[in-house]
């Protein structure tokens, strides 16, 4: 790092330590919009249940419910599932089929059967 970028670099810490100390105000403030999927939408687009919805996405009904009453919402992992499944219904729907599936596999296995 030449003279010049440290410089640039030690003025950005002295900006940073001064607003955490209330003494300065933010020079920028980056607002980022991130759209919320409509997960009732979705699932009555689908013609699915909330039951099958929630098992087609790996969740709880009562997760569901509360992201379709929007007392909560889906984070980013979730959010890139609900729209794979609006888009790709029926590969999810395998997909899901499939891990399910492992996942007795594995538990019979594990259990001696």
């Amino acid at each position: 790092m030449n003279e010049q970028g440290f410089n640039r670099l030690m003025e950005g810490v002295k900006q940073g330590a001064e607003y955490l100390k209330g003494l300065r105000k933010p020079s920028r403030i980056d607002k980022v919009a991130v759209r919320i999927p409509d997960v009732r939408n979705i699932r009555e687009k689908l013609k699915v249940t909330q039951a099958e919805f929630a098992e087609m996405l790996g969740i709880s009904v009562r997760t569901l419910q509360n992201w379709e009453q929007k007392r909560r919402v889906p984070d980013g992992p979730a959010r890139i599932l609900i729209e794979l499944a609006a888009t790709y219904p029926n590969h999810v729907r395998k997909v899901s089929r499939r891990v399910v599936e492992r996942g007795a596999e594995e538990k019979r296995a594990g259990a001696g059967y």
